[in-house]
């Protein structure tokens, strides 16, 4: 198994499935809903047992540093409390993209649905 940062480490033990439940439903709102939705992404990647330790290690690293009450900037900051957690989650979304599948996306935008309300997206146009 490859050796792990000692921050991702650290991130990865801050990890919790209680932790992870409790930010998502106290903070979706104020973190966003492209927030929300790839951090439900990846959980979700995350419990499929066909995604390699590996990129679970990397997954639950990302999704500990999103829980974590202090991290580079603080999540309560206006306007930029949670820019360094998106860059954080998305590069953990790279990393281990062809593990999230259509299932996991599909889950994932049903649960921010379900927290957001169904985006609303303008009507296609007509040829």
């Amino acid at each position: 198994m490859a050796k792990r940062s000692a921050a991702n480490t650290k991130y990865y033990r801050a990890y919790s499935e209680e932790g992870f439940w409790h930010k998502v439903r106290r903070f979706s709102l104020t973190a966003g809903r492209e927030l929300t939705e790839k951090s439900l992404m990846l959980y979700y990647a995350a419990r499929r047992p066909q995604t390699p330790t590996w990129a679970k290690a990397t997954i639950y690293g990302a999704l500990g540093y999103f829980i974590a009450p202090l991290d580079a900037i603080v999540d309560i900051t206006p306007g930029i409390g949670y820019s360094d957690d998106l860059g954080v989650l998305a590069l953990a979304f790279v990393t281990v993209a062809r593990y999230i599948d259509d299932e996991v996306r599909s889950r994932a935008r049903r649960k921010v649905d379900r927290l957001f309300g169904a985006a609303v997206l303008p009507p296609e146009r007509q040829s």
